[in-house]
């Protein structure tokens, strides 16, 4: 049975436009990776360690890697995505519920997300997104094929909202992607990073939804690859690359919408 936020989808499916018919065909390449996070010496990490580096947010260190307490969170999850077989991003979630309330914006907005997550909310909350240097160059719209993770996982968990604890100067991207607000309400600082961060939410209300998949059908996705991705029972997925399917989310949405739900069951 499809979700609301899937009905959503088909509902606001139509013709794509260039830029998201340009991310259709990278995501033909694309394959992601849910990673162990109790492997120290993980790609992901050393991604995160060289992409740091580069911005002088970390110090030099002999392995290489950048590692903290939150990988090891029981609510955590760490993914690489993959071109052409090639690691080229990595980011991490976590799943924040009344019982998990680890997090990296737990850490700095506690006292706003508490008094919500006692009142039953739930929050996917995007962190450690790094990419490889040369990557970033030759797909300027990495970003979006990495963030689709956390957008799947919005829908996969049912998900109250979704965060991005963010820079400041980063924030009009959340704004006109995702249509997330300010709900910290003010900049503050985050044990170990040099700069100010800001607390963003995009709730996940039906009318939203229908328009993030209207303007960006890449970001939709079956509930087949989203099971393969967060099934925590389906353990043989782990490190096992899968490949992206919004193509084949978008097909379905088109022909739910000609020919109704029967056409698109399974």
């Amino acid at each position: 049975m499809r979700s609301e936020v899937e009905a959503s989808a088909a509902a606001s499916a139509a013709p794509v436009s260039r830029f998201a018919g340009t991310l259709m065909d990278i995501l033909d390449r694309v394959e992601y990776s849910r990673v162990r996070m109790d492997v120290a010496d993980n790609p992901i990490y050393r991604l995160r360690y060289e992409a740091y580096r580069r911005e002088e947010s970390v110090p030099f260190n002999d392995t290489g890697t950048v590692v903290d307490d939150l990988d090891a969170a029981p609510n955590g999850m760490s993914f690489g995505v993959h071109i052409d077989g090639e690691l080229v991003s990595s980011i991490r979630l976590h799943y924040l519920t009344p019982t998990h309330r680890h997090s990296p914006s737990m850490k700095a907005f506690p006292d706003l997300l508490g008094p919500m997550l006692d009142k039953g909310d739930r929050f996917i909350d995007p962190s450690r997104f790094t990419s490889d240097y040369e990557a970033s160059l030759a797909y300027p719209a990495l970003p979006f094929l990495t963030l689709r993770i956390a957008v799947m996982a919005t829908v996969h968990f049912r998900a109250t909202m979704c965060l991005a604890l963010v820079r400041p100067e980063h924030t009009a991207f959340y704004r006109r992607v995702f249509q997330s607000e300010d709900i910290g309400g003010e900049v503050r600082t985050y044990p170990g990073l040099a700069f100010p961060v800001s607390l963003f939410g995009a709730r996940v209300e039906q009318k939203r939804h229908h328009s993030i998949f209207s303007r960006y059908p890449f970001f939709m996705s079956t509930e087949e690859e989203r099971e393969k991705l967060f099934a925590r029972s389906m353990d043989e997925n782990f490190e096992t690359p899968q490949r992206a399917n919004p193509r084949l989310a978008y097909e379905r949405a088109l022909l739910n919408e000609q020919f109704g739900p029967v056409a698109a069951a399974e």
